[in-house]
């Protein structure tokens, strides 16, 4: 190997040799592990990838105690799929590596090491890189076209998921599966691929699976009730016991008390096979999801025999039996001469479903009772989401319980066995994994869960965009998250289209989708939240449906203007163009959906609806939209500045400190996600418009806790209090806002002893700062201010940025640090239940939290609450959002201060 020696001396040597003595034993064990493993008496997969260690060589920094060990030749790093075969579906789960795998430059070690937070520190004793989580159904029928999504997609391949042809397939390679069908179908997938199939227990695999998405998922359980979906927080410490009940084909119902402790209690062989089965002799129905889309507009009272049909149409009150209580399911057919062609194939549906639905659930409740167990989840294909069937169930549970029990459903609701047969591969990773490790996307093409539809194995953005643009020269609707195919296009890459919707093409009856889960190990709790349980970012709740309404209709007027924006910042290309078509239209289709079905992606906040945005943009190569904007404004805000620190250096510290706040609420103004200021910008330059907006900063403002915060940093009188150990400001927009605004407020506590470190986000959304961006702002601040230049100094942050700027070499400054770290998000919101590792080290020592601009301190956090000091700062651009929040005025302004709890 060959390395670039940073320093000389003997120390480096050896730590030179210690590295490649650390290399040279990963190699003997690799050796161990081969030699040894044939005779290993634990069951484990094969398909377990064992490490190649040619070419290894030392990645990055070699003076790091746990260095990054590159390993070139590894194909990957954890077993990329499983399958559960079921009688009617095949369900597929399958894992892809991020491509995006982030490298720590400079800065970020040196604030590492400053902030003590050791490289290997609150990681695992093996590695788990990021990656995704993809599912994906096919009808067990149609069993061709999930072994040609296999090879398509290359997932049999020694590569997983790979863009290229000529990916390696292994010809030993062995994946886990479980389900009937793991038996049935084992010839022909080691025939077509080549791949054997490692059986894993099918009752495992469901309760690995369930326990799983219960401690893993956020808004993984709801309840559905008379069409209202409510998702339900599951307190993972009080989660056991419970009945769990897999409607498949037939129904097991499976009393679990612990990871890897449970007993199958009951069951019934009357299931998802009975009703497809008897619905397609009754309807002639060519596939489930069509039956259950006949349900829809059914009337079962035509085929059931109702209490009122009994009773002259009374209610049998005295026993507690309404009209319309279905006294026997399809009862009318023996009293009335008709044959199966008068009778209409909606009704039929829609009464075999509740027939099914009524005796599962009063089945699974008598379980319930018979143990003494509170909490029900039903899962399995039956389900898919269905409205109807979920309804249909919560009445029955809601019934026989005398609403004292509720049925609770699960959005990845089919593929618990596959999900545990995932699991079952040895150190996967997934167990040890938080819920703030997980973020769900949904991209557009990403493969479909809900029911009718797949995805197609789109392999490029290109690929994406052609396909898109096939369904708009037909005239079709694009439906989020997959567009489909137009009627009578079939196999892989077309769709059933439901016949009972003619050309109008949606997505899946069931108003439910799954989309890809990312595996984010670094991601972490902003552990300076007084109390997780109780923590809500969301300031809006878009559950009132005008609240919805209203932002739907923000989003998409903001949108020509972003898609200018974003084909801008790509030059304005022909490609780009294209690129931001897509866009554009793939953004409305989630908002048409959303607004169709608000609880289809999760439960909806207005942070997770504005980062959205920001995954298409991304989704569809825009990176930064408004980065030439942002380094316009900077430049501006930039020139004006040194003029700005000479008026504060020459006022009274209580003068200053008012002008600060001042001048963050008035530089808060620049933000282009905000229509009025949008105009604003139209009307003169963002110096004039910062000096309009500081000269009607006017107090008392519409929250106003200036004074208390006053009291806070200067006291009164002699007494004076001690200055905060560490300050984390949350940074908002570019240009003046950071500079004229929260640096020289930063500048304020450096210089009374305080060390800083601003937030900023790890990725580009509309005019924010990047954490990326942030230290070239410094390092030209800093070359107009001795304060700035030595905080920046000591934090690391001029390393590189000051070399040559400065007159003379100086020495390590004993300031305190001017640090910057990245948030963890890409969105003009924060939800602190998920922040960067980063951050929640820096978290450790502070006292003092700043959240600054509407996404962070008024959408959301307005009423977090902090285990330190928190001072939130916001103008408010929404007259709107005025209004409802602080009953006030657009350009009202809001500073907020609670000390610590």
């Amino acid at each position: 190997m060959n390395f670039l020696l940073q320093k000389e001396g003997l120390v480096n040597f050896i730590s030179l040799l210690d590295l490649r003595l650390k290399l040279e034993t990963l190699r003997l064990r690799e050796r161990e592990m081969a030699h040894t493993g044939s005779n290993s008496s634990m069951h484990r997969s094969s398909s377990r990838p064992q490490l190649d260690l040619s070419k290894a060589e030392i990645q990055g920094n070699f003076e790091e105690k746990y260095p990054t060990i590159l390993l070139p030749n590894q194909s990957h790093d954890i077993s990329h799929l499983a399958l559960d075969i079921g009688g009617s579906l095949i369900k597929l789960v399958y894992f892809s590596r991020h491509q995006d795998q982030s490298t720590y430059d400079k800065r970020v070690k040196n604030v590492k090491n400053r902030l003590g937070f050791p490289p290997n520190g609150n990681r695992r004793s093996y590695p788990i890189l990021g990656g995704r989580l993809h599912f994906v159904k096919f009808e067990t029928s149609k069993i061709n076209e999930c072994l040609d999504f296999i090879s398509s997609k290359q997932l049999h391949s020694a590569g997983g998921e790979s863009r290229y042809s000529d990916a390696r397939t292994d010809s030993n390679a062995i994946i886990k599966a479980t389900g009937g069908g793991a038996h049935k179908f084992a010839d022909l997938f080691k025939e077509r691929l080549g791949l054997s199939l490692d059986k894993e227990d099918e009752m495992s695999c469901l309760v690995a699976g369930a326990n799983f998405l219960l401690k893993a998922i956020r808004h993984e359980a709801f309840t559905h009730m008379e069409g209202q979906k409510e998702f339900v927080q599951i307190d993972t410490n009080d989660l056991f016991p419970y009945l769990l009940v897999n409607i498949g084909s037939g129904v097991s119902m499976i009393k679990v008390d612990g990871d890897g402790k449970y007993e199958r209690v009951s069951g019934t062989n009357v299931g998802g096979g009975t009703y497809w089965g008897l619905g397609r002799l009754l309807t002639k129905c060519e596939s489930f999801d069509e039956l259950l889309e006949l349900s829809q507009k059914g009337d079962n009272s035509n085929t059931d025999m109702l209490v009122g049909d009994i009773y002259g149409g009374m209610d049998y009150s005295k026993i507690g039996l309404s009209a319309s209580t279905i006294a026997s399911s399809f009862g009318k057919a023996t009293s009335e001469k008709k044959g199966l062609e008068d009778y209409r194939p909606e009704d039929i549906s829609l009464s075999l479903l509740r027939m099914i639905s009524y005796n599962i659930a009063q089945i699974a409740y008598l379980n319930a009772l018979r143990f003494g167990l509170k909490r029900i989840f039903f899962g399995g294909f039956f389900i898919r989401g269905h409205a109807y069937t979920m309804d249909a169930i919560s009445f029955a549970i809601h019934f026989w319980s005398n609403g004292a029990a509720q049925a609770m459903f699960l959005r990845h609701e089919g593929f618990l066995g596959a999900l545990g047969a995932f699991m079952s591969y040895e150190k996967h990773g997934l167990d040890d994994l938080m819920v703030h490790q997980l973020v769900e996307r949904f991209p557009m093409g990403a493969p479909y869960t809900g029911g009718k539809i797949h995805g197609p194995p789109l392999r490029d953005l290109n690929e994406k965009i052609s396909w898109m643009e096939k369904f708009l020269q037909k005239v079709t609707e694009i439906t989020a998250p997959v567009p489909m195919a137009p009627p009578g296009t079939t196999g892989l890459g077309g769709f059933e289209v439901p016949l009972s919707k003619g050309s109008t093409l949606r997505s899946d009856a069931s108003a439910l989708n799954v989309g890809v889960l990312h595996l984010v190990p670094t991601l972490e709790v902003f552990p300076l939240l007084a109390d997780l349980k109780m923590y809500e970012p969301n300031t809006i709740d878009l559950s009132d449906h005008s609240e919805l309404e209203y932002w739907f209709k923000i989003l998409s007027e903001h949108l020509p203007d972003l898609v200018d924006k974003a084909v801008a910042s790509e030059g304005g290309t022909d490609d780009a163009k294209r690129r931001g078509d897509a866009f554009a239209r793939a953004f409305s289709a989630h908002l048409a959906r959303l607004m169709e079905e608000p609880a289809a992606y999760g439960k909806l906040g207005l942070a997770r609806l504005l980062e959205m945005r920001e995954e298409c943009l991304r989704e569809f190569h825009f990176f930064d939209a408004y980065i030439s904007i942002k380094q316009r404004e900077n430049e501006a805000s930039l020139a004006v500045l040194p003029d700005l620190l000479m008026e504060l250096d020459s006022m009274d510290e209580e003068t200053r400190l008012l002008t600060l706040i001042e001048g963050v609420l008035a530089a808060n103004i620049f933000d282009w996600g905000s229509r009025a200021c949008v105009d604003l910008y139209h009307k003169g330059t963002i110096i004039e418009i910062y000096r309009m907006s500081r000269n009607k900063m006017q107090r008392p403002w519409r929250v106003d806790d200036f004074d208390a915060f006053k009291q806070r940093m200067l006291g009164t009188g002699d007494k004076k209090p001690p200055p905060h150990r560490r300050a984390l400001l949350f940074v908002d927009n570019a240009g003046a806002d950071i500079v004229l605004g929260m640096l020289p407020l930063a500048r304020e506590l450096l210089r009374r002893g305080t060390e800083v470190v601003l937030v900023a986000n790890s990725l580009p959304a509309l005019n924010d700062v990047t954490a990326m961006e942030l230290p070239d702002i410094v390092a030209e601040a800093a070359k107009h201010c001795d304060i700035l230049r030595r905080a920046a100094e000591s934090g690391g942050l001029l390393v590189d940025a000051m070399t040559n700027t400065l007159d003379s070499p100086r020495e390590n400054s004993s300031s305190v640090p001017l640090m910057v770290v990245e948030n963890g998000c890409g969105s003009p919101c924060i939800d602190l239940r998920q922040v960067s590792s980063e951050l929640a080290a820096a978290a450790k020592d502070a006292d003092l939290i700043i959240l600054e601009g509407m996404g962070r301190a008024l959408h959301t956090n307005l009423n977090a609450r902090f285990q330190c000091d928190a001072l939130k700062l916001a103008m408010v651009k929404n007259q709107r959002l005025a209004e409802k929040l602080i009953k006030g005025n657009i350009y009202d302004c809001i500073c907020k201060y609670e000390p610590a709890n």
